[in-house]
């Protein structure tokens, strides 16, 4: 039986702050809570496996900025799977973050600039490194998103196939925040092109989106969801019930 992909609600940290941006834009964001942490229970009470959280600021800054709400979150569900991306650069971070209880660390921007350090960060956190591919057309973006490559983001996934990559998170930027459904062609191309499980990320709006991406659930590891289960579109509870069926 194939496991079924779970339901990942994402909290994005800007300034303190629970928001979701419009295509990763840093000024065109909407502030949900000033409590990150209140916002992770909410989640979790309504049945959350998995957690997804975004540094913003340390995305754009290149270095962690969001520590002690991570850790706060990270305190009070220990259990709970967490996953983390945004600033991470160096190995001292990884340790840090995996040292606060984070079971994975994303890298994102870093990757790209250095795949060594990705294979590196696989040998001395085996099983705790995802790597996160954002890309617009099919081409993989950096630093919070600020600049476009000419890296083709099914060549990067290949990259990391064989170095101990527990998963890749792939963003659609176009669709992130916008609500305008998942961009199921380029996800499924790239898990199965990539050779790594892929979780799903940006332009999930409603159920309709869970039940195009439910056929392809032996590629999906997850389905992160922000906009959606915040504006009420999506429910996680009824979403994850679904995708758990046979």
């Amino acid at each position: 039986m194939t496991k079924a992909p779970v339901i990942i609600p994402a909290i994005d940290l800007k300034d303190g702050k629970c928001v979701r941006l419009k295509q990763g834009r840093m000024e065109d964001d909407t502030v949900f809570s000033d409590n990150p942490v209140a916002m992770a229970a909410r989640w979790v009470k309504e049945g959350a496996r998995r957690l997804h959280l975004v540094d913003l600021n340390g995305a754009f800054d290149g270095v962690p900025v969001h520590k002690r709400v991570v850790q706060d979150i990270a305190k009070a569900y220990p259990k709970l799977p967490i996953q983390l991306g945004g600033g991470v650069r160096t190995m001292a971070t990884i340790e840090q973050y995996i040292d606060a209880g984070l079971t994975y660390i994303i890298i994102g921007t870093k990757a790209v600039e250095d795949p060594d350090f990705v294979a590196e960060a696989c040998r001395e956190f085996a099983g705790h490194i995802i790597v996160g591919i954002d890309a617009k057309d099919g081409l993989v973006a950096t630093h919070g998103w600020a600049n476009v490559t000419d890296v083709r983001a099914t060549e990067l996934a290949k990259r990391f196939a064989d170095v101990g990559v527990s998963s890749i998170v792939y963003t659609d930027i176009a669709r992130d925040g916008m609500m305008q459904g998942v961009n199921v062609e380029q996800t499924v191309n790239l898990a199965r092109e990539g050779g790594l499980p892929v979780i799903a990320s940006g332009g999930v709006t409603d159920m309709q989106d869970i039940k195009l991406l439910k056929p392809y659930g032996a590629e999906l590891e997850g389905i992160i969801t922000g906009r959606a289960i915040y504006e009420g579109t999506l429910d996680l509870g009824e979403a994850q019930s679904y995708l758990d069926r046979e």
